[in-house]
């Protein structure tokens, strides 16, 4: 096992410069979910001019894509995340992510054939709410899949997630408008219906656990100040350790906007951005290989701490380890107390750090598919 992984770390360090690129360049060209054209495609064309067979627009999906090597019965998987955040880019690091498994992929293309396994890159787009590993999950794309990972930036190393389950909605009330001075009493205002509810979220969160979040921003909260707002729109997430606590919590928030709509005499509509996340499934041993492996690189794991806490933030990945052995462990940047989704977690992405971070995450998870490639008995 170690000549094989001495052969893995020989092969992805000729890739290096080239992984590094690939990472700057999704760094440059932020793209937001659903509409990550050229990045999904720069992605592919690295993999088909490095001896992958690769498939665009994957499952008519139009920003994702399916990448394949070897022909082994063991089908090991790796998830490329390329979305960026609005307005602040990859303050989340995917530029990373996709260079991390793209890099794995081709350190193990050289030892398939002797592993007996199938190399798979998914390029999933729309991490950041749009549930983009879901819409491929229904569609079929994970069935057989022996073992599937990917490796997320942080500002620490954390081995093991505890995403929470998530709910996004898109949250509309429709009023009606009139001259704020001379005929207010004439409006329906849809900016009171929202000012109603996240009064009384507020209120509701005194009796909701400590495991539970409801969290939102107003998008648009009417045109002009002499006018009274005939409609506004919002985004509101609400997530929970488990999807059983999510479903309750989510009828309790739901009500909030409802109250809103109620005291105002507006109209509610609440559309789901996407299916739900849910909670996370870890397979154990194949996390025990990942710690090993990291451990073996020099990296120090953090086990507590608010630096530590980015391992319960929600992931789509968590869908597909219901139904697929996979781990989502966390490899840090050496950032805090920047943290993802600020401007400056963007920053951290690039530069001398993220370079040994992409190669190190990379590695140990190549090195932990030639673990469960080796697995006995499986």
């Amino acid at each position: 096992m170690n000549d094989i992984k001495t052969e893995v770390e020989k092969t992805l360090e000729t890739h290096r410069s080239d992984l590094i690129e690939l990472s700057q360049w999704l760094h440059n060209n932020p793209e937001l979910g659903w509409q990550e054209f050229e990045s999904s495609h720069h992605c592919a064309e690295f993999l088909t001019r490095r001896g992958f067979s690769v498939t665009e627009q994957f499952l008519g999906l139009e920003t994702a894509f399916y990448a394949t090597f070897g022909d082994g019965d063991k089908r090991i998987a790796f998830m490329a995340e390329y979305d960026a955040l609005p307005g602040i880019g990859h303050a989340c690091g995917h530029n990373l992510i996709a260079a991390m498994s793209i890099g794995s992929a081709l350190a193990l293309a050289g030892v398939a054939g002797e592993l007996g396994i199938t190399v798979e890159v998914f390029g999933t787009p729309a991490e950041e709410g749009g549930g983009g590993k879901i819409e491929l999950l229904e569609r079929g794309a994970f069935t057989g899949l022996d073992f599937a990972m990917m490796v997320h930036p942080a500002p620490v190393d954390v081995v093991r997630a505890e995403p929470m389950a998530v709910m996004h909605w898109e949250v509309t009330f429709k009023g009606h408008a009139a001259h704020a001075a001379s005929y207010p009493t004439q409006g329906i205002n849809a900016a009171d219906a929202f000012t109603v509810s996240e009064v009384a979220i507020a209120l509701l969160r005194q009796q909701l656990p400590p495991s539970v979040r409801v969290h939102g921003i107003v998008t648009h909260g009417g045109d002009a100040p002499n006018a009274i707002p005939h409609s506004t729109r919002g985004r509101w997430y609400v997530r929970a350790t488990t999807m059983e606590e999510l479903a309750h919590t989510a009828v309790r928030v739901r009500r909030c906007f409802e109250a809103g709509a109620l005291a105002t005499g507006c109209t509610l509509e609440l559309r789901d951005e996407s299916k739900p996340y849910s909670d996370f499934r870890t397979d154990d041993r194949a996390s025990e290989y990942y710690e090993e492996n990291v451990r073996r690189l020099g990296r120090r794991i953090k086990t507590s701490g608010p630096e530590t806490l980015m391992s319960r933030a929600s992931t789509d990945m968590a869908n597909v380890s219901q139904i697929v052995r996979a781990i989502h462990p966390y490899i840090g940047v050496d950032s805090y107390p920047i943290l993802n989704h600020q401007k400056e977690f963007a920053d951290a992405c690039v530069g001398p750090t993220a370079e040994k971070t992409l190669f190190e995450g990379a590695l140990a998870q190549a090195w932990t598919a030639v673990d469960v490639a080796m697995e006995q008995g499986q």
